[in-house]
């Protein structure tokens, strides 16, 4: 039990950083040695695209805003 809550933790920590990279305007940087690692940090890095960065929103909606 002890080794799968510490995959989910990696596991998590890939996809948080797909997206935060994504949320970062970065190119990707996907771990090349490790495909789990690689597709759930291409997904979070999709997931990142599509959503809004919760700290920083984007200039597209700020300015919407002041009009």
């Amino acid at each position: 039990m002890f080794r799968s809550s510490n995959a989910y933790i990696k596991n998590q920590d890939w996809f948080d950083r797909g997206k935060t990279d994504a949320w970062a305007g970065k190119s990707k940087q996907v771990p090349e040695n490790d495909p789990q690692a690689a597709s759930l940090y291409d997904l979070g890095y999709c997931e990142g695209e599509i959503e809004r960065s919760p700290v920083n929103p984007r200039k597209q909606n700020s300015e919407q805003q002041h009009s």
